[in-house]
């Protein structure tokens, strides 16, 4: 089930669509370089520190505006529209 529960700014919405961008290109460069244990490393490292910016982004928005939440549910964005949406499995 997919709920409509909320919108953010097209600033807010730039501003997770660059981390989840970012997140998503560190994961498929850690999977070309895991040969390279200098370089992998500092990959992993900033895998971490993105996932925490883009965990730490939910946690603000959702306080801010007071989405609906679900046990066994998770937000997810339109990043065309702005909307925000409770996914529940």
């Amino acid at each position: 089930m997919k709920k409509l529960v909320g919108k953010v700014t097209e600033e807010e919405r730039n501003a997770i669509q660059s981390l989840f961008e970012r997140r998503n290109g560190l994961t498929e460069l850690a999977k070309i370089i895991k040969n390279d244990d200098s370089l992998y490393e500092r990959v992993v490292a900033d895998m971490g520190a993105t996932g925490t910016k883009f965990q730490k982004w939910w946690d603000d928005m959702a306080a801010k505006y007071r989405w609906e939440s679900a046990e066994n549910g998770n937000w997810e964005i339109d990043f065309n529209t702005c909307e925000i949406f409770l996914v529940e499995s």
